[in-house]
């Protein structure tokens, strides 16, 4: 009989271990869509590629319908499992990360919505360089918050916010940049104005991502590093090791 319960016992607890692998392998691939739709985005407005743009328009459903069957998944393990400590973490985190997952699938679909309007402005370039230079930054930031969140990997997600800051200085220069641009050239307002939200979508776009990062840092230590900068960060990290 009791050999009966143990066996019961393992089964139980390898089919939690699957569901709680289950949930996190949904949302690192809801993460790489994430990142590919990022990348179409910017590539459909550098190149002026509206089928490109719709493209990611239509894809940005397929994002929405992953974070609701992933975040019901999420539900289901709580409501069955009751977990606890580590188990815990693991499922909030994913359930906090498919939310700025999801916002990054909104900025990127943004970004093919102004995409197919510049289409239409005429063929200045002006911003574009800012636009992929930035773009190539806030991808890489995805790509690393969730080969973070894969390895539990700290000074990855740490990284991940210093780059953030990085970028948010970018953006404020160019936009300072563009803003001057259309005082000198009023005909270029419209479109310039477009590339402005398009950098604002980008740096959205980082902020999430560094948002992941501070997930990871939630998981593999238990703090919550939100609201705090990177110094801040650092030195609870440093805490926490004594």
């Amino acid at each position: 009989m009791d050999t009966i319960k143990d066996a019961h016992t393992h089964h139980i607890s390898q089919q939690f271990n699957e569901e709680l692998e289950g949930v996190k392998k949904s949302m690192l691939e809801m993460g790489g869509l994430v990142e590919k739709q990022v990348r179409d985005a910017i590539r459909s407005l550098i190149n002026a590629d509206v089928q490109l743009a719709e493209l990611v328009r239509e894809r940005d459903e397929l994002v929405n319908n992953m974070e609701v069957t992933i975040d019901k998944e999420c539900t289901q393990i709580l409501a069955k499992r009751q977990p606890a400590a580590s188990d815990l973490r693991l499922v909030l985190a994913v359930s906090k990360c498919i939310s700025d997952l999801e916002r990054i699938g909104d900025e990127a679909s943004k970004i093919a919505r102004l995409a197919i309007e510049l289409s239409g402005q005429g063929d200045s370039q002006q911003g574009f360089v800012e636009v992929r230079h930035i773009g190539d930054e806030v991808s890489s930031m995805i790509q690393q918050a969730l080969t973070a969140f894969a390895r539990l990997d700290v000074d990855s997600a740490l990284k991940v916010a210093h780059e953030d800051r990085t970028v948010d200085m970018e953006y404020r220069s160019t936009v300072r940049e563009l803003i001057t641009y259309m005082m000198e050239d009023p005909r270029s307002i419209s479109r310039v104005l477009n590339i402005i939200w398009c950098l604002r979508a980008l740096e959205r776009v980082g902020d999430h991502a560094m948002n992941i990062g501070e997930y990871v840092i939630y998981l593999a230590k238990g703090l919550d590093v939100r609201h705090m900068d990177v110094e801040q960060v650092e030195d609870q990290l440093e805490s926490v090791e004594k």
